[in-house]
């Protein structure tokens, strides 16, 4: 499967829409582009592997893997980047700002089960970063 993660770039935001085969799952809110600099930047654009993790703080959600030169950059609920986000994708069900959303948990609940059942039949998730 994959899921097309596509942004339109803000000075306080990154803001994205997130499809697969052309249907719309949800919006998502990232941090401003900065380098990739960790902690205050979303990650670059190109293609990336989701899979399933577990954290005490988070429970399960979803990691994105092999982003170059950053560890841990997960999609998990939040509906502001700046005060909410340290490099991490948040879904959310309607933009409300650069970088601001709405409704972050309901969202995050539909990704994730649409991910975790095509991840339970043995499926890959390809995550295409793009603007």
């Amino acid at each position: 499967m994959v899921l097309f993660l596509t942004r339109t770039y803000f000075p306080d935001g990154t803001n994205g829409k997130l499809e697969c085969e052309g249907k719309f799952i949800c919006y998502a809110i990232e941090l401003p582009w900065k380098n990739n600099e960790k902690r205050v930047s979303c990650i670059p654009e190109g293609k990336y592997f989701i899979r399933k993790r577990y954290s005490p703080k988070f429970k399960w959600h979803l990691e994105v893997v092999d982003v170059q030169n950053r560890s841990y950059i997960l999609f998990h609920p939040a509906n502001n980047a700046l005060r909410e986000l340290n490099g991490c994708i948040a879904p959310v069900t309607k933009l409300s700002g650069p970088g601001l959303g709405l409704l972050s948990r309901k969202a995050f609940a539909k990704l994730k089960d649409f991910v975790y059942k095509a991840l339970d039949n043995k499926e890959s998730i390809e995550l295409i970063v793009q603007s």
